[in-house]
């Protein structure tokens, strides 16, 4: 388990980290959010100890990070830092060996990722020869070659086309079944849903949100239900019920005054309700939200 305690980090006088605390657990894949300028990269920088923080702590499976040996994080930064005048094959080697590896084990993961990343026949290509596609799958080669217990991903996504981006989540998917922790940072909402059971939205230094995903969703839907039915309804009636209504010939949509089970019980009693759904934000949606707070 990842655990943050009341982290602190300030740039002449701005609190860039301002008092963040969360726990992202062993085979978890953590969403880690926020606008530009939130702090997301502050933070991960403490944690992969390139940066340290004015107070507070950070602990891995019991122990002070600062006191393990970092091969086994994996890092995948937003900002590419490949060398490109070196081969893909020499790179990968070179990472697999500062992070532990040795000579033949790192031979052996690089073949192997590579070739698992379609890139096996371009081994001898020069990184500057690539795509930014394919440097942004050997970026992402490099925060895995070691198998490390710990993996954070910032913007994995960039770049790769939709076949690719499938290929990731694959192996994202792949890596949380063999208990890594994994912590998720990107713009892309729809990611973060499709992956992500836990997620943390920081804004300004601090946490806005954080929690399970489902939990915030059910915190954020409003009274905004639609409800399809058959027979007859009196429209005086049912506006009693709304603040904001639509009502069609077999459709009613609206924002509700009272709970959603009182006008269901009535409605009920009323017509035939073929469907009856609740409005459910999407994550975009509460991101929009709880960033224009601030």
């Amino acid at each position: 388990m990842l655990i943050l305690h009341n982290l602190k980090k300030s740039y002449e006088g701005v609190k860039a980290v301002n008092d963040v605390s969360f726990n992202v657990a062993k085979g978890d894949i953590y969403g880690f959010l926020g606008p530009n300028g939130a702090g997301k990269t502050t933070t991960i920088r403490m944690i992969m100890g390139i940066i340290h923080p004015d107070s507070g702590k950070i602990e891995l499976n019991g122990n002070d990070i600062n006191s393990l040996k970092r091969q086994n994080l994996g890092y995948l930064p937003e900002d590419r830092g490949l060398y490109q005048k070196q081969k893909l094959e020499e790179t990968c080697r070179y990472f697999g060996l500062l992070r532990g590896l040795d000579d033949r084990q790192a031979r052996s993961n690089s073949k192997m990722w590579l070739e698992r990343f379609g890139l096996g026949d371009q081994r001898d290509r020069k990184i500057e020869e690539l795509s930014k596609g394919n440097q942004q799958k050997i970026q992402f080669i490099l925060s895995l070659l070691h198998d490390p217990e710990l993996i954070i991903m910032d913007e994995p996504f960039t770049g790769l086309d939709p076949l690719n981006q499938l290929l990731l989540k694959e192996i994202i998917q792949e890596k949380q079944d063999e208990g890594k922790t994994i912590i998720f940072s990107t713009h892309q909402m729809e990611q973060v849903e499709r992956l992500c059971n836990n997620i943390c939205l920081i804004n300004q230094g601090q946490i806005v949100v954080e929690g399970a995903l489902e939990d915030i969703r059910k915190k954020h839907t409003s009274d905004a239900v639609e409800v399809r039915f058959s027979g007859n309804i009196d429209l005086k009636k049912v506006a009693e019920y709304f603040n904001e209504l639509e009502l069609t010939e077999n459709r009613i949509s609206g924002v509700l005054k009272k709970k959603p089970e009182q006008f269901l019980g009535w409605v009920n009693t009323i017509v035939t309700v073929e469907s009856f759904k609740l409005k459910v934000p999407t994550l975009e949606q509460i991101f929009i939200e709880e960033v224009g707070k601030i």
